[in-house]
């Protein structure tokens, strides 16, 4: 669809590339001076550290990672603090750096989810669920930040206030990444009397999209970039997320406490397992064997029909049986949003079994209509912004905000937006030809970012790139994951390794092993089927390749399976 022009400023702080680098090898290093005279020592323009703090080996313990953190330097501070002109507000990049006494000399940009507005940890998260290990452990120097904001708890809006001043948004769309790598990098020079022979970065969600906005804008600053569950078009999956909304109030039992439709009852979890066990019923052996896991999703998008597999009931929806109008519902959520005018707006959502887990069901029926999704939609992607009215206004509340959205009139306001949240160029030519290397994985139960939507950018960066796609580019679909990890899935693995061995040992990613966290894990996921083997393993396979069973093996070990 057509969008508005985005203003000349709002785009006046976009990086540039330099020339293609030779490739660089990390090696490892050691502090050249003490952590606590790093804050006197260190200049950078329009930045002010506040803190360098020594953490002793052994102090930092973290839940579901049995070996605690190692020495290192924590190291606060802010970019271009300033008051806004726009609310009076006071706003800086702020950022935590943690600098390991042992470092294996690379950089990890720890790129933060949702709206982000807090300094998350820099413990370097390595994505999916259960992490055993982070980035910090393996010895990056690591840097996290709150793109900008800090989240405000004086008003309704929250997180999103900062939505009103428009250099909070271009920090937030893709600044915050361009301002501090060459930052965080003289820091690490400083401390450490070297630059990084290599630099990553890691994000998941929101983060996974700062991953794809830093390749097209920055193309330079990083070396190798893992992104999970990327949400490049994030205003356009918000307008499903609200789209979604609306369908299942057609269908929804009214709260008696507030007078507006109680979302959870349009599809409440004895409907979604039933949705579970149709879809696994006609999918679940197309892999070649029935075990839980629909391992083929294009050939489940075939087979699978929402209106045919899945039982009506007569009367009142049971157990056994969907009404027709939960089966019209459903059907309209999976198949993705249109203008009236029959333009897509969004991708459609995959069936797999993953769709009756507990995060799927918090995204579509609280996410979509509260501090997420609606406030995003209200206060950070529609320009103007919404009137704070919205959510103060007597008798108002986000659901009837997002009850009222009108299609037709409200995409078009997502425009500006597109343009600062989105890559400029999704198929990332310039990192690329700089020899840049990529590892994206999404789960293909995802509410709120459409696999699908990967798998077409994934075939758009291919046509785009011929043979040197493969060179470049991985993609792994991950089976049941819900929103970033959870779900009935295997969904702890570490792909940073993975990314590492491409970059600096031309090492190509093959099948990476995952493991489901079953009872007795350190961090169990809950939503593991109980007649699963608890640490059941299986391959993670380079999209379009899929996991399939040898004909004899354990059925629970990664090792009984083919990528085919």
């Amino acid at each position: 669809m057509r969008f508005i022009p985005f203003a000349v400023a709002l785009l006046a702080l976009a990086g540039c590339a330099s020339a293609p680098e030779a490739p660089r090898v990390a090696t490892p290093g050691a502090p050249v001076l003490a952590c606590d005279a790093l804050a006197a020592r260190f200049s950078f323009a329009n930045t002010r550290i506040a803190s360098a703090e020594r953490v002793a080996a052994g102090q930092l313990r973290l839940p579901g990672i049995a070996e605690p953190m190692p020495e290192h330097c924590v190291v606060k501070g802010a970019m271009h603090e300033r008051t806004s002109p726009v609310d009076g507000k006071r706003y800086a990049i702020s950022f935590e750096m943690r600098l390991p006494t042992a470092w294996n000399g690379r950089f990890f940009y720890q790129a933060n989810g949702g709206l982000d507005g807090f300094v998350t940890p820099a413990y370097g998260d390595i994505l999916g669920g259960g992490q055993a290990e982070n980035g910090l452990l393996k010895g990056f120097a690591v840097i996290s930040s709150d793109a900008g904001h800090a989240f405000d708890r004086s008003t309704p809006i929250g997180g999103a206030t900062f939505g009103l001043d428009p250099q909070a948004r271009i920090d937030y769309g893709y600044n915050a990444v361009v301002q501090l790598a060459p930052m965080a990098k003289s820091l690490i020079v400083t401390y450490y009397g070297k630059p990084p022979g290599t630099s990553y970065l890691v994000g998941s969600s929101n983060g996974g999209r700062h991953g794809f906005v830093a390749a097209s804008r920055v193309p330079d600053a990083f070396d190798g970039i893992l992104a999970s569950t990327p949400g490049y078009r994030l205003p356009l999956a918000a307008a499903k997320q609200l789209l979604d909304a609306q369908q299942f109030a057609r269908i929804a039992r009214q709260d008696p406490q507030t007078g507006r439709p109680d979302l959870a009852t349009a599809l409440p979890p004895a409907a979604m397992e039933l949705v579970a066990r149709s879809v696994l019923a006609r999918c679940d052996a197309l892999d070649g064997l029935a075990d839980g896991i629909v391992g083929d999703l294009q050939a489940c998008e075939r087979a699978f029909q929402v209106q045919r597999d899945i039982p009506t009931c007569a009367s009142a929806p049971a157990a056994d049986c969907l009404s027709t109008e939960q089966k019209r519902v459903l059907a309209n959520v999976l198949a993705g949003p249109r203008l009236r005018n029959g333009t897509p707006v969004y991708a459609a959502l995959p069936a797999d079994p993953g769709l009756a887990g507990r995060d799927w069901a918090t995204w579509k029926f609280v996410n979509s209509v509260g501090p997420r999704d609606a406030i995003a939609m209200a206060f950070v992607f529609s320009t103007p912004p919404a009137s704070a009215s919205v959510v103060t206004g007597e008798g108002n509340s986000l659901i009837d905000y997002v009850l009222a959205w009108d299609i037709d009139r409200e995409v078009p306001k997502l425009g500006p937006a597109m343009e600062f949240m989105s890559p400029p160029d999704p198929l990332m030519r310039r990192f690329v030809a700089r020899g840049g290397k990529v590892i994206v994985f999404h789960g293909t139960a995802d509410p709120v970012f459409s696999a699908l939507d990967t798998i077409k950018w994934h075939e758009d960066f291919h046509r785009a790139h011929g043979r040197a796609a493969n060179d470049h580019e991985r993609l792994y679909l991950v089976p049941g994951m819900n929103h970033s990890r959870g779900g009935p899935a295997t969904d702890q693995f570490d792909m940073v390794d993975e990314l590492v061995r491409w970059v600096e040992g031309d090492q190509s990613p093959g099948p990476v092993v995952a493991r489901a966290r079953g009872a007795g894990a350190a961090v169990p996921n809950p939503e593991v089927p109980a007649n699963w083997g608890p640490n059941r393993t299986r391959p993670l396979c380079p999209y379009p390749q899929v996991a399939r069973y040898r004909g004899t093996g354990d059925v629970n070990a990664a090792a009984s399976f083919s990528c085919q």
